[in-house]
């Protein structure tokens, strides 16, 4: 199982920072102005300095390295759980939420924040705030521990 999470978080690694990568570039060709995909769908550029949908948002360097520190010391930890996983839901969970988790601790590394684009509303109103691929995986990631927990025989990491 530690293998299939490892492969699952070096997938998810690769995918969100690929498309930071190129989403990046498109924004800037398009200078960082929104760009609209469907009637409900944007992409936007958008600089998360907080934890998810810009918690504790923060421009102070001291709470960028902290909540880099926190996503490693975390993703250490799930690593070590996802060592001792016994089966597939926890694995693809956990592996899910160490890929997310790591790429984005890379991007405060590198840019000093996060960086978010996908952009859902309904009809110009109600904008879920913007996310990325490692939002995504985490999220499902996320999903799959508690099915694992609600109904797999999963057993706690010692």
């Amino acid at each position: 199982m530690f293998r299939l999470g490892l492969a699952i978080a070096a997938v998810i690694l690769a995918a969100d920072q690929i498309s930071k990568y190129m989403l990046i570039g498109v924004m800037q060709d398009n200078g960082f102005q929104p760009i609209e995909i469907t009637p409900f769908f944007n992409l936007v550029m958008v600089w998360n300095r907080g934890v998810s949908f810009g918690l504790f948002a923060s421009n102070m360097e001291i709470v960028r390295w902290l909540l880099t520190v926190l996503a490693v010391g975390v993703s250490i930890g799930l690593l070590i759980w996802l060592y001792r996983a016994t089966n597939r839901w926890l694995a693809i969970g956990l592996g899910l939420v160490v890929g997310g988790a790591i790429g984005n601790a890379i991007d405060r590394v590198v840019y000093g924040a996060v960086a978010d684009f996908f952009d859902f509303h309904l009809a110009g109103i109600g904008h879920w705030p913007a996310f990325n691929v490692a939002d995504s995986a985490i999220v499902v990631g996320v999903g799959f521990l508690l099915i694992d927990s609600l109904f797999g025989n999963a057993q706690s990491p010692k």
